[in-house]
């Protein structure tokens, strides 16, 4: 069945040239085009669409202000940008009920791709089963206060690393978790950091608003005995999978953005397994050790048991904080990219590799979960590139044997 796409633009030759441009999509989509807001507004009231794509900069009421209004009347609606704004960024931060942001002019593949992903999303987040599950939960993980001071602070590309410094030594254990991060071997430095602001200026400022989120999630179950055996273990593999899933990313000569959406994703990959083992301790724990005999695999036994994966219980968490479509999709198909929409390398690509090759060598059954999608990669023309993502894996576990046998020799020093 087609789906029906809503098209908002001020200029009609603008609309024109859309027409133009994706009139090879009409047996796959029912176009409307529309000059403003008012009238994109009733078209829905009229009829059901599953996505509006609409321009930044109309008069009187702008593009902003019509999708925050379609995300309260029409939230099953996808929400994109079609703009011709120069600063993607900027976009973002102004318009945050968007969930997908296109430049014009538009490339009718790429548009495709991107409701491909959207809509992909959207089936996945309304899985009753997941709905479910999630209504279950005692206490859902916010956002922290530390969290929207620094997205605030970073607003402005000429913020003083002083000040980030100054946000974070708010909070004693993030300052330690930052200095922890810089010390250790996948920032790769020689000699110790014991400078919180020269922590930050080693691992960047975005790479320590994720760490702020992710370390948010797991502090609020540390004092939970009935997992906190396993946090640790799953933290370090976060942590591993984020760096390794970046330094694919760089490999592969992606742009700064999604080497950095690479780390989020893989430092948030596994949120949705910390909720629920702190939130359903015995049933999940109970998924976890069945796993260790049962062919099937974790994620058929998640299916089987709660009627959805905690890869679909991450991304529906992180769906609900409001993060980027992008981030939210890489971790809801870290396990299962040949579901996405994908058709070229991204940060679903990164994290899913990282995850599958650290796995392979993790004794840990909570962490040895998940096999290397070959036939994705083979779809992607990307197969020969496993042997050396793998190299990034032996080159930091060498370091970190390395670093450990340093350690032992400066305590026997002393």
């Amino acid at each position: 069945m087609p789906k029906r796409l809503l098209f908002v633009d001020d200029e009609v030759m603008v609309l024109n040239g859309l027409r133009r441009a994706l009139h090879g999509m009409r047996q796959e989509w029912e176009m409307t085009f529309v000059e403003s807001a008012a009238a994109a507004l009733e078209a829905l009231e009229q009829q059901p669409y599953d996505a509006i794509v609409t321009d930044m900069r109309m008069p009187l009421m702008d593009g902003a202000q019509l999708l925050e209004k379609v995300k309260q009347d029409h939230p099953d609606v996808v929400r994109m940008v079609l703009s011709g704004q120069s600063s993607r960024e900027a976009v973002f931060r102004s318009i945050a009920p968007a969930h997908q942001f296109l430049s014009k002019p538009c490339d009718p593949q790429e548009l495709a791709l991107r409701l491909g992903q959207a809509f992909a999303m959207r089936d996945l987040l309304e899985n009753p089963a997941l709905k479910t599950v999630v209504a279950g939960l005692r206490s859902i993980p916010s956002l922290p206060t530390l969290y929207g001071e620094l997205t605030a602070a970073l607003r402005s590309e000429d913020t003083p690393l002083a000040r980030i410094e100054g946000i974070i030594s708010k909070d004693v254990g993030m300052a330690t978790k930052v200095l922890q991060l810089a010390n250790s071997a996948f920032i790769g430095v020689r000699g110790q950091v014991s400078s919180l602001l020269q922590a930050l200026s080693l691992i960047g400022t975005e790479t320590v608003r994720t760490l702020v989120l992710s370390v948010h999630v797991f502090s609020q179950f540390d004092g939970n005995a009935e997992i906190a055996t396993y946090l640790p273990a799953l933290w370090d593999h976060s942590v591993a999978v984020g760096a390794i899933a970046q330094r694919i990313a760089c490999s592969e000569k992606c742009k700064k953005a999604i080497a950095e959406e690479s780390f989020t994703a893989g430092l948030l990959h596994e949120v949705g397994k910390v909720v629920l083992l702190a939130e359903m301790p015995r049933e999940y724990r109970r998924i976890v050790d069945l796993a260790v005999t049962d062919p099937a695999g974790t994620l058929a036994l998640e299916r089987q048991h709660l009627g959805c994966t905690h890869a679909q219980v991450g991304a529906y968490l992180m769906s609900i904080w409001g993060l980027p479509a992008p981030l939210v999709h890489a971790v809801a198909f870290h396990h299962s990219p040949s579901e996405s929409a994908e058709t070229g390398f991204s940060s679903v690509t990164a994290v899913h590799a990282a995850d599958a090759i650290l796995s392979a060598t993790d004794a840990l059954p909570l962490n040895h979960d998940i096999e290397l999608d070959l036939r994705y990669l083979d779809r992607l023309g990307l197969r020969e590139k496993e042997p050396v993502w793998r190299s990034f894996h032996e080159e930091r576990l060498a370091a970190q044997l390395e670093g450990e046998a340093r350690e032992r020799k400066d305590s026997v020093c002393g």
